[in-house]
């Protein structure tokens, strides 16, 4: 008979393994000690004995300072993408419990997602939620960018719905959607029944953009650079139903993504696809890596679907369904 112990390293601190995976798990998501210590309320110095415990038990270094940071050497990341799903599964157990226990009559949802997504892709997607799960409490967090992410990485929210150009490595991002980049200008405009569009045809109107820190801005500017066409900026306009509004009054023209023309749009205003030029934008679900999803937000993202809401342009800007 084996001896007791010899086939597994023993553990000694405290004789708890969950504790040190947790403060290790969390230290590596977060990058310091302090604040892997404020997530899970505990003081500094005990998050620092359990990191040192855990590197004792494994007998290699997991955590290495890079800047300002504190991030997993090549051990610890394997430890990492090990152990996050055991921690996260045990600390959501209770939660699942009273989930599978409740059904999806019951509980909340949390959804991070801009004003464009809320206001253009979810309302279909919502109503259906709501019509099914009428009980749950759905928080839409009307947020973008840095904003979202941090929601996302806090766990204050559950998923988040938008468009993502580059994704960092410890979420995911899966795109349902793609949308046409589409020129937009008043019905009357001489660029509105010009049978071949070329990018050179823009450059003698003002374009009406949303400010220049934003994606659409900068990825306008790079196409006319690569292109080496000259491009002009009559006005900076944050909200593409503020833009919508400026170039039916005349006021100059813009390029949008398609999802936010409505059929009311297209009673007011021409629409041009420009896919030879730009590159269409996707939108789809972001998550944390690794992160246990409740009843409600697997049923949430089983709705984002792309016959859910469809909607593809020809070259005259008319939908086609």
């Amino acid at each position: 008979m084996a001896s007791r112990g010899s086939d597994s390293p023993r553990f000694a601190y405290k004789a708890d393994r969950l504790k040190p995976l947790r403060a290790f798990c969390q230290t590596a998501r977060l990058g310091s000690v302090s604040r892997a210590a404020e997530a899970l309320y505990v003081s500094q110095p005990a998050i620092t004995l359990q990191l040192q415990a855990l590197e004792r038990d494994m007998g290699v270094r997991l955590l290495e300072r890079s800047g300002r940071r504190l991030t997993p050497t090549r051990e610890g990341q394997l430890l990492y993408d090990l152990a996050r799903p055991l921690v996260e599964g045990i600390d959501g157990l209770s939660t699942a419990f009273r989930n599978q226990i409740g059904g999806l009559d019951a509980g909340e949802l949390q959804v991070a997602a801009g004003s464009s997504t809320i206001l253009y892709l979810l309302p279909k997607i919502v109503a259906a939620f709501r019509e099914r799960h009428a009980d749950v409490r759905l928080s839409l967090h009307n947020v973008t960018g840095a904003s979202g992410l941090d929601l996302l990485r806090s766990d204050a929210v559950d998923l988040a719905v938008g468009s993502m150009l580059d994704v960092p490595g410890d979420l995911s991002y899966a795109p349902v959607y793609r949308f046409d980049p589409m020129l937009i200008t008043p019905r009357d405009h001489p660029l509105a029944s010009k049978a071949q569009l070329k990018l050179e045809d823009l450059s003698p109107y003002g374009l009406i953009l949303p400010p220049r820190r934003l994606t659409t801005y900068r990825m306008v500017d790079l196409v006319f650079q690569q292109n080496r066409v000259p491009y002009t900026v009559a006005l900076e306009v944050g909200g593409w139903e503020v833009i919508k509004q400026y170039v039916a009054m005349g006021q100059g023209i813009s390029i949008v993504t398609a999802i936010c023309l409505t059929d009311a749009d297209r009673q007011r205003l021409a629409a041009r696809s420009l896919a030879k030029y730009f590159p269409a934008r996707s939108y789809g679900v972001v998550m944390r890596k690794g992160k246990y999803l409740s009843p409600q937000a697997r049923a949430f993202v089983d709705l984002i679907q792309p016959d859910l809401f469809k909607r593809d342009y020809d070259e005259t800007g008319h939908s086609e369904r």
